[in-house]
């Protein structure tokens, strides 16, 4: 990963929106299942919005029933700044794989496969990576999955210690306990060996694909929708209501000396943020302070520097790991974290660096507040009743700048804040208990 770069805007997507929506017989008499209104707008515009704020520039569309209506809809893309090009099914259903196979001639080497009839708000830009990983360890593909235990549907991929070992859409197996997120990377030579017009689902290459071992994984975190059925719309329905059309206020968390440990490194003989899995350890009442922070109805972000991989103290693939267990850890105790903001990039190289892609002046790196906005690109927040709470000076710079109060956990470096004169936190908190109960007081009057 050396020379590699995560570069969104050179990935193209390829979008699945020939499906016919029979179980939506009153929504899709008239038009695809893409674009079912949903709160005044298409259903595929939630998703297409979300990737073109990321960084998407290049769609390809394959459409079946009521293409036409999608392509006078979205046209070429320029409204959007982006290129859409479309390709029709034909005369006959030809399955998710064979609507692939039929637009070889517009695939480039290596894309993105997504739904037209699901929302998937995932960090895309770790999926690429862990994609351009897998590549040089000699994988083929990724597929997304999600810890599901059966609850959204049929539980269909195997995983074993971060690593996929078998997805089968049809013969589920008891040990399987993540599903297909539904949305996979792929090299175009997959398809080469197939007939033009042979009609084939796509999970018969992803079978194959997981059982020679050339599938890497993304594990994500946060649920999809989906509009398969009455009940699943109406789900999505509020789920618009509650991000897109209402504001909500929000808690912007520091991560390390916040809410776990900061740890001793011994290589530099200095403390140090966590820098694999075992070393991630929760401050003490960290888990009651956040479910007292989401009881309040606030939504709760991860906002974080972590430039070990930049600075070659570790990978970023490690980075990631560690804010997927911490995740994964929350939601084991019913805790809601909306989204982890990292900025893994430092702008001078140094002696170990390997990941070079990292080692860049950027906009989000704390002090900026390039992470919160980001947040505020993605949701309809309440600036106003909003708070980021850190131990650094640099968070609570961060969080003027973006317009919310601003809280300091600790003592240690009250001084120097002090100093800042105009960047004076707001409140000054022991720690995230104590500020989860100051929040209360706050709220209750």
């Amino acid at each position: 990963m050396g020379k590699a770069d995560v570069n969104i805007e050179q990935m193209q997507v390829v979008v699945l929106m020939g499906g016919l929506g029979t179980r939506l017989k009153e929504y899709t008499k008239n038009c695809p299942k893409s674009m079912v209104e949903v709160e005044g707008k298409p259903f595929f515009d939630y998703q297409l919005n979300l990737m073109v704020k990321q960084g998407f520039k290049k769609f390809l569309f394959l459409v079946g029933f009521g293409g036409e209506q999608i392509e006078d809809y979205y046209g070429d893309g320029a409204e959007l700044k982006i290129s859409i090009t479309y390709c029709y099914d034909g005369e006959r259903l030809l399955g998710t794989g064979g609507a692939i196979r039929r637009a070889y001639h517009l695939l480039e080497e290596e894309f993105m496969v997504i739904y037209g009839d699901s929302f998937m708000d995932i960090d895309y830009e770790e999926t690429i990576y862990r994609f351009a990983l897998g590549k040089e360890e000699g994988k083929e593909s990724l597929m997304t999955v999600l810890r599901n235990k059966n609850l959204f549907d049929k539980s269909n991929v195997l995983i074993k210690e971060g690593t996929l070992l078998l997805y089968d859409k049809h013969n589920p197996i008891p040990e399987m306990e993540y599903i297909d997120y539904g949305i996979c990377l792929y090299l175009k030579k997959l398809w080469r060996d197939y007939e033009d017009g042979e009609a084939f689902d796509i999970s018969k290459i992803q079978k194959e694909q997981s059982i020679l071992g050339k599938m890497a994984v993304h594990i994500v975190t946060k649920r999809f929708y989906e509009i398969g059925s009455q009940k699943s719309l109406e789900e999505f329905s509020e789920y618009v209501k509650g991000r897109f059309l209402n504001s909500r206020p929000c808690v912007f968390l520091d991560r390390d000396g916040v809410i776990n440990e900061i740890v001793y490194n011994e290589n530099i003989e200095q403390l140090d943020s966590p820098l694999k899995i075992e070393e991630f350890c929760l401050l003490e009442k960290v888990e009651e302070a956040l479910q007292i922070i989401e009881e309040r109805g606030f939504y709760i972000f991860i906002v974080t520097n972590q430039p070990a991989a930049a600075k070659g103290k570790t990978s970023l693939r490690r980075l990631y790991d560690i804010n997927t267990f911490f995740l994964q850890s929350m939601e084991n105790k019913g805790i809601q974290i909306e989204d982890v903001y990292m900025c893994p990039h430092y702008g001078t190289q140094g002696k170990y660096t390997k990941e070079l892609f990292l080692i860049k002046e950027c906009d989000c790196r704390k002090p900026k507040p390039g992470l919160l906005k980001k947040a505020g690109e993605k949701y309809n927040i309440d600036w106003e009743n909003s708070y980021m709470v850190g131990d650094s000076y640099t968070d609570i710079i961060a969080g003027k700048a973006a317009g919310v109060h601003t809280v300091l956990i600790g003592t240690i470096k009250c001084d120097m804040c002090r100093m800042l004169k105009e960047n004076k936190p707001d409140y000054i908190c022991k720690d995230l208990y104590s500020f989860s109960q100051k929040l209360k007081e706050l709220e209750e009057g």
